[in-house]
């Protein structure tokens, strides 16, 4: 199985520097300019069965900003395992506020990023979300953040 993780950035170059960040990942990574555009890739995954363990999302866009679109994230049931990085350099306090409670994010990172410790952030948040969806990850040890597995099957006994 495939573990998704979905980008959002309206702009082209901090989308294009994220995904070539990403991909010494074993993960698919899709990149959307958008808000509108990420519902898109997210839905069609969906509906193809694969599994979206992330989404790290830029907050200042042009039509919805990234709080209000993980809100929404959050609100959808069949994403409820789904974890979500809110990657930004503009955000302001009460953005960050907001983020928190009303979005659940689980990790904001500030632009521009560390890649080892972006890269570690992602590791962990989809092992999360591999655990928390409980999903068969026998294949994938090799490519999980072994502590945080670790850590969930500790927690389990």
């Amino acid at each position: 199985m495939t573990l998704h993780i979905i980008c959002v950035d309206d702009q082209r170059e901090v989308l294009a520097a994220l995904q070539n960040d990403l991909s010494v990942l074993p993960f698919g990574v899709e990149g959307c300019e958008s808000a509108e555009e990420a519902w898109e890739v997210i839905e069609e995954l969906d509906a193809s069965g694969k599994f979206v363990a992330l989404i790290i999302c830029d907050q200042v866009m042009p039509d919805k900003n990234g709080v209000d679109f993980l809100a929404e994230v959050a609100t959808d049931d069949r994403f409820s395992h789904t974890r979500k990085m809110l990657l930004t350099g503009l955000a302001t306090h009460s953005d960050t506020i907001r983020a928190i409670n009303e979005s659940n994010i689980d990790m904001y990172v500030e632009k521009p990023w560390n890649v080892e410790s972006l890269l570690d952030h992602i590791r962990r948040l989809v092992t999360e979300s591999v655990v928390s969806a409980r999903l068969d990850y026998s294949s994938m040890i090799d490519i999980l953040h072994s502590e945080t597995l670790f850590e969930a099957l500790r927690k389990k006994t």
